[in-house]
């Protein structure tokens, strides 16, 4: 046994276990108190109940428990028993030893200088942030599925790029830092190593060394070198927006830190307060984020998405005068941006964002102070919280009219928290009969509605609810401003009105999208700094010199929010003041950071030339290895993270960066892995269950119910000692907080990392999400013994195997070598589909026909082991290794189908006796006349017809059909 394998691992376990009774002691089940020590032969469980300990082994029962002998009053200690284990096949000695290999053999590292006339694949998972939790086992479900694809395309001869890195700036190491005054860069490093170690277990066949973290200087260097790029060309300026300031915390927050309008650390009231921050202009390239979508090899769901979050939309500008309180046009007018410019005539009052930059001078004397009141409590509320669909319409009357510009009546303006600042002017004309939205509000507040479309379905002009769809124009004419739309459709109506609008300076034909320009700044420190400086005597902004670059972060003890708003880097003086590089004048460096999205933008270029300290990528790589062939990860990521990276990628683009237009051509979303089902039921207040389907309205609790309890009935769970009860069945995304992670590092020590890496591919198509379940990566498991045991044998009585196979070295049988080539065919097939799970079906079914085989040829099982290889890596390579071959598979050339093993040579031979057909045959395609009548005689149901029979003739139709003619003269019997 290996120096690996005898080392004792300790862990506290993340779920407790039952309480355990070893005499009269109990032992509660607790987190502090119960830890698992494991090694390659057998699992312990520690219990610890104030002086008393146990222990308690899972594998090989209760090996020794100190409080049962005390309770028993046993005096002696007893001598040790040697515990065996017999494994289906030895993965705890395997799979350590071809990791080894593999590192040690750099055997899938891809060379810098490689044979560019060869094809490329340039498979790329999502990149992980490196969090303290380590792996649960949901995370390999993607990871697995790349690296069967990385492995499949090595062996078909393509140079593979499959790297790995970790986008490892964030609020988590930050967070952690204040709280204990770890420095983010030592948790990040902890938490790096920890995924890395996971990862190596699983068998990935990365190239460590191209591995890259977002947080080391001569990564972050280039990502300041994007920035600049930016600022050259204006896509990178500094505006007044609205960020979630925390009072009570001095800090602004992140969105994912501010839940239900509080700060999720300490439960601290958050508002909306405006701060000048860096933005990026990601809008200047929104026509060319929608066009490209359409040629892209991604899910139309997230194509869909990203469409949405652009939101382009095609409508008219008009302008509203303001009215004085006399009923006279002010000088200035409220601007309102609407996709139905054909309404306009049913415009019965106007709302303003509660942050539109001219709400202060509009607000009456009489209603300033409700006012200030309503858009107080607004700068609470999110974005999403104030556009609910859902929420009750909220508003106050701002005290001012505005004159409809088309029917020149005077129309008042409110203020209310359902229109955005953000988006369009900030400023919406409302029309309440042909908006669900304006509807509610006008309902509320008593505000006029104006029918101004009529449906085709007069029914639904009748119905009560605001008709938003187009039709017939009405009620729209005003003969003093030259404007009669009515009798009009809506899109006729609609070019008419932004015409005459046009041509009265009333408003214009205007696109407008739902894409905000990118927010690039936050006020923490564990991010990338921002490579420009602040002139002291007029604020002027100056870049720092390309050869300044890396700026790094100054090293801190107290990364704790400064309570006004400056971020923490403020507090690092002698690293804020500094000079101009070029006048020398002082200066002050910006001490916001960059988003964590920054370093995840363009870190699958960086992988093609990981070392290159002269420029983010050579052009000579970039245009071999882009675009990213195939990029998996979750569809969390669906339009942020891959809108971001498609900008920044047109950026460089246009600047001769990369020779591509778009990053990745083609996109896989992996589903989610549920945590293991829980079973509820329902008890009343009496301790009496209630079915889940009895759709009664008493109070009730929960309780959770043992699967060792449950059976299913139809379509149904219930309880096994009372069928009568149904129970909720449930499956929720695996957090700590629920305590339903599953530790994969568990699964690997228990059933091997292949048998992992091969259920995950089983349980389901990747990109479904699907529910763990524990006890079903036994199924998995067995393939896999029966698989060594196929090749190499059963095991020896002390549970090790002989060295060697059972293979022999004659030549194939046609039936054997047609079954290797079905399953070639489709395992090649359902690989390069990513229809993981059927390709392992293939790879049983192929398995329960060679259990039927004396003998199995060395051709066949070699073909076998090398289409094993992507799914199982550490079986394969020993297999490989046993079977006599000196180096590693993972570049032998993978099996290849031959068509003409595919042919059916067996055909179904109708068989009619004095021309009606009595039943069939299954024959060779070349079987002959008497063949194919001896199989006939033999069969059960024709016999009867045959045998004892005089048969005066046969007529044959080979491959059609088989006729024998009865002498009727001579038959005693009818047939």
């Amino acid at each position: 046994m290996s120096s690996g394998h005898a080392q004792l691992h300790l862990q506290l376990q993340a779920l407790p276990p039952p309480p355990l009774r070893f005499g009269s002691v109990l032992f509660p089940s607790h987190p502090i108190q119960s830890k698992r020590i494991r090694n390659s032969s057998f699992s312990l469980r520690l219990y610890h109940n104030g002086s008393k300990s146990c222990v308690f082994g899972r594998k090989s029962g209760v090996i020794r428990s100190s409080v049962a002998e005390e309770a028993n009053g046993a005096a002696e200690p007893k001598p040790k028993q040697q515990v065996t284990v017999k494994r289906p096949y030895p993965f705890h000695e395997i799979e350590l030893k071809w990791q080894r290999y593999w590192e040690e053999n750099q055997t899938f590292r891809t060379p810098d200088e490689i044979d560019t006339s060869k094809p490329k694949y340039y498979v790329l998972d999502m990149f992980p942030y490196p969090s303290g939790a380590g792996l649960h086992v949901g995370h390999p479900l993607g990871y697995t599925a790349t690296d069967i694809l990385a492995r499949l395309k090595r062996m078909q001869g393509y140079n593979v790029l499959h790297p790995m890195g970790w986008d490892a700036f964030g609020l988590p190491a930050e967070q952690y830092a204040i709280e204990t005054g770890t420095h983010p860069k030592i948790t990040t490093l902890k938490n790096i190593d920890r995924f890395r170690s996971q990862l190596k277990s699983l068998g990935f066949s990365y190239d460590w060394d191209r591995e890259i973290s977002t947080t080391e200087p001569e990564y972050y260097r280039w990502t300041q070198w994007i920035f600049l790029q930016l600022l050259k060309r204006g896509l990178a300026y500094q505006a007044e927006v609205p960020v979630n300031w925390c009072p009570a915390l001095g800090t602004v927050l992140a969105n994912e830190e501010v839940v239900d309008g509080v700060s999720e650390r300490g439960g601290h009231p958050v508002i909306r307060k405006p701060m000048k921050q860096w933005m990026l202009k990601i809008t200047a390239f929104a026509d060319r984020l929608l066009e490209d979508l359409d040629d892209l090899d991604w899910p139309e769901s997230i194509k869909e998405m990203q469409r949405n979050w652009i939101g382009r939309s095609e409508g008219a500008e008009m302008d509203f005068p303001i009215l004085s309180s006399d009923g006279q046009e002010r000088d200035t007018k409220i601007t309102i941006y609407t996709t139905r410019p054909d309404t306009i005539f049913g415009a019965t009052y106007l709302v303003v964002a509660p942050e539109h930059p001219l709400l202060s001078s509009l607000v009456s004397t009489a209603q300033r102070k409700s006012v200030e009141e309503y858009t107080d409590l607004a700068s609470r509320k999110s974005d999403l919280e104030r556009t609910e669909l859902q929420k009750e319409k909220t508003g106050v009357f701002s005290g001012c009219y505005a004159k409809n510009p088309v029917s020149g009546e005077a129309i008042p303006i409110w203020v209310a928290d359902y229109v955005l600042g953000s988006y369009g002017t900030g400023a919406i004309m409302a029309v309440p009969a042909h908006d669900t939205r304006d509807l509610e509000f006008a309902s509320k507040f008593d505000i006029p509605i104006r029918w101004v479309v009529m449906p085709d379905d007069k029914n639904l002009s009748g119905s009560g609810k605001a008709y938003s769809g187009e039709g017939t124009v009405v009620n729209s004419s005003n003969s003093t401003v030259g404007l009669d739309i009515n009798g009009l459709s809506s899109k006729e109506a609609a070019s008419k009105v932004i015409e005459w609008a046009d041509k009265t300076a009333n408003g214009k034909k205007k696109v407008n999208y739902k894409l905000r320009d990118w927010l690039f700044a936050r006020q923490r420190y564990w991010g990338e700094p921002i490579p420009v400086v602040f002139l002291d005597d007029n604020g002027e902004t100056v870049p720092l010199l390309e050869t300044e670059l890396p700026l790094t972060l100054p090293e801190l003890d107290d990364f704790s929010p400064t309570g006004t708003g400056e971020p923490p880097l403020s507090k690092s003086v002698s690293w804020v003041k500094t000079k101009d590089p070029l006048t020398g004048k002082p200066a002050r460096r910006e001490t916001s950071t960059m988003p964590q999205w920054a370093g995840s933008c363009w870190y699958y270029l960086r992988f093609m030339d990981p070392k290159n300290s002269k420029e983010v990528v050579a052009k000579t790589k970039e245009m071999y290895w882009s675009p990213v062939d195939v990029y998996v990860g979750g569809a969390e990521h669906a339009v942020l993270h891959l809108l971001y990276s498609r900008f920044w990628h047109k950026v460089l683009y246009d600047i001769g960066i990369v020779s591509t237009k778009e990053p990745f051509k083609c996109v896989i979303n992996q589903g989610i892995i549920l945590g293991e089902v829980q079973y509820i039921a329902y008890k009343d207040s009496d301790g009496n269950f209630i079915s889940a389907d009895s759709g009664t309205s008493v109070e009730y609790h929960q309780e959770l119910i043992p699967e060792e309890k449950v059976m299913k009935s139809g379509d149904s769970f219930v309880m096994k000692d009372n069928p009568n009860i149904c129970l909720i069945a449930r499956s929720h995304k695996m957090s700590k907080s629920r305590g339903n992670v599953v530790n994969p590092d568990d699964v690997v020590s228990e059933y091997g990392a292949d048998s992992l890496r091969l259920y995950e591919m089983f349980m389901g198509p990747l990109r479904d999400s699907k529910t763990w379940n524990t006890s079903g990566i036994e199924g998995v498991h067995r393939f896999l013994g029966r698989t060594w045991r196929l090749i190499v044998g059963s095991p020896l009585s002390d549970g090790t195997f002989k060295d060697g196979t059972l293979v022999t070295d004659e030549d194939p049988t046609l039936e054997q070598l047609r079954s290797l080539h079905k399953c070639i065919a489709k395992v090649t097939e359902e690989i390069e589909a990513t229809r993981f799970n059927t390709g392992i079906s293939a790879m049983m079914e192929f398995l329960n026909v060679a259990y039927k085989w004396k003998k199995h040829p060395r051709l066949i099982i070699e073909a076998f082991v090398l289409l094993l290889s992507p799914y199982a890596p550490h079986m394969a390579e020993e297999l490989w290794f046993r079977l006599g071959h000196s180096k590693s598979l993972a570049y032998e050339p993978f099996p290849k189908v031959d068509p003409a093993f595919l042919k059916e040579s067996t055909i179904v031979l109708p068989v009619q006796i004095n021309g009606k057909t009595r039943g069939t045959i299954q024959v060779e395609e070349t079987c002959s006349e008497e063949n194919a009548f001896q199989l006939a005689s033999r069969d059960e149901k024709l016999s009867k017809y045959l045998n004892g029979k005089v048969i005066k003739k046969r007529i044959f139709v080979p491959g059609k059909i088989l006729n024998v003619i009865l002498d009727l003269q001579n038959i005693k019997a009818t047939v």
